[in-house]
């Protein structure tokens, strides 16, 4: 990006364009009290200005390029054409996802530099909508892992101290979001990669549930059912928003749930009375870093404020077993799309340790041990199904540790115990994910360092606007996000 010449007036209204959630920017381009350019620009320079310090955004096209979209864009309002709620906004898409006429690297050298001819099935909508690509967000190498680093693009940092660790997969997309690079931001969640970097850099991110946004197009369509796109945001209301736009029925992908009308209800209702499972470490099956389990008990006391009732409760079902069932399900999915590349001698050096890792793992598993490990994820959903009867909604912490620093790939202890995996320290993400159902990171404030963190808000299977509805209740209580910016954006204006 090269860098624009600002008056100090226009430094004051470009810092107050990028501190504007989306729905808010989304409405002054509407009504046009922002024009698209002075929005584009906005976000230029707030990119020039930051992303050189993290390197969240990556395969960032041409600002001149960017400026004529936009003044388009303000061309087709002067002509009463209105895309959509996106209109004009700069979006930046997640490296993991196709978004036509951009790399898709996926952070790996294997396909650096390739370039999509069409976009992913939430793209398109997003595209749809009216936003304009300003570029990609960067991920691990092929997602892999809960750190933002790979050897084509780099490491991305924490917004809130570029020398730690932004969470993955979707730490590009997370540290650009509470940077103000981006006013939303789509990710893709498969171990916590959605929950994990809003939980990072204190934001609010969504998994949804199995189905709600369809994935794809892939060439296995039916197996795949750990990991779904979903999105990112400042507040819940931009979340559920861009919830919308990505979610509903594609003939491209058959297990996608159909429609929308479910997710159109308001944010406001009455959350007093709903009851809450508070499932903590699971028993002292996870350990944590100091500070982590203390500061997500603190948050019980704020969904009592709400007048929510909340109290300690653990699944009927051992937490190792999950974990066996975990590790099956990864590593046979991640070997049938790595497995040829590991395959070639001149490819497999390319990849990261823990790619061929995951791969030898999966090409050892036999087919009863697959089947196994899908009776197990049944039995697992069976058990949370179970406690949904007693309680409309389960808590449980974002991750176990803070960001940590940059240059570590990832962390080999937690509270005295050892990591057997370049994953276990992200285990209090699977259950969600093993289950299927809607789990969204919350902030529920910072360690004496000044370090965030995050609370998961599960809900039962497609109560992915109930979960919306008690986030967004909670955050009307708190304002994490609106109080404590990362000190890189400063106050808000």
């Amino acid at each position: 990006m090269t860098r624009f010449e600002s008056t100090p007036a226009l430094v004051s209204l470009e810092r107050e364009i990028v501190a504007l959630d989306a729905l808010p920017l989304s409405e002054a381009i509407r009504t046009r009290q922002l024009s698209c350019r002075e929005v584009m620009q906005a976000y230029l320079e707030q990119i020039d200005r930051l992303n050189p310090k993290v390197n969240a955004l990556v395969s960032l096209r041409p600002p001149e390029v960017l400026l004529d979209e936009a003044e388009e864009r303000d061309r087709q309002l002067a002509r009463g054409e209105w895309l959509g709620w996106m209109h004009g906004m700069p979006q930046a898409v997640k490296d993991m996802a196709a978004c036509a006429g951009l790399p898709t690297s996926m952070g790996s050298p294997l396909f650096a530099g390739q370039v999509a001819r069409h976009d992913a099935i939430a793209v398109s909508r997003v595209r749809d909508a009216g936003a304009l690509f300003v570029g990609k967000t960067n991920v691990p190498e092929f997602g892999l892992g809960s750190h933002t680093y790979n050897s084509v693009f780099g490491t991305t940092g924490n917004a809130y101290d570029p020398g730690l660790c932004a969470g993955g997969s979707s730490g590009g997309a997370a540290t650009a979001l509470a940077l103000r690079m981006l006013p939303v931001a789509d990710g893709s969640d498969m171990m916590g990669s959605l929950r994990n970097p809003a939980a990072f850099n204190n934001l609010y991110g969504l998994r949804p549930s199995l189905g709600r946004v369809p994935f794809g197009p892939t060439p296995e369509l039916f197996a795949q059912q750990l990991a779904t796109e979903g999105p990112m945001g400042r507040s819940v209301a931009d979340v559920a928003a861009l919830l919308r736009t990505q979610a509903g029925r594609h003939r491209a992908a058959p297990l996608a749930l159909g429609g929308t009308s479910d997710l159109a209800g308001p944010l406001e209702p009455d959350v007093r009375g709903k009851r809450i499972g508070w499932l903590g470490d699971l028993g002292g099956h996870l350990p944590m870093e100091p500070g982590v389990l203390a500061l997500c008990e603190n948050a019980l006391a704020d969904f009592r404020t709400l007048g929510c009732e909340v109290e300690h409760c653990l699944p009927d079902y051992d937490p190792e077993r999950l974990w066996r069932c975990w590790l099956v399900h990864r590593a046979w999915l991640v070997a049938g799309s790595l497995a040829p590349a590991c395959a070639d001698p001149s490819q497999r050096a390319l990849l990261k340790p823990e790619a061929r890792w995951e791969v030898e793992c999966g090409q050892r598993l036999s087919a009863g041990e697959v089947f196994q490990a899908t009776l197990d994820r049944s039995d697992w959903y069976r058990a949370l199904d179970r406690l949904f009867l007693r309680y409309d909604y389960l808590l449980l912490p974002s991750a176990q540790v803070f960001p940590f620093e940059a240059s570590l790939h990832w962390p080999k202890m937690i509270a005295g115990r050892n990591m057997d995996s370049y994953h276990r320290w992200m285990e209090v993400t699977i259950g969600a994910t093993l289950a299927g159902l809607p789990a969204m990171s919350v902030p529920v404030g910072f360690n004496p360092a000044g370090l965030p963190m995050g609370l998961q808000i599960i809900g039962p299977a497609q109560a992915d606007l109930a979960v919306l509805q008690l986030a967004h209740a909670h955050e009307q209580l708190t304002q994490w996000v609106r109080n404590c910016p990362p000190p890189l954006v400063g106050a808000a204006p």
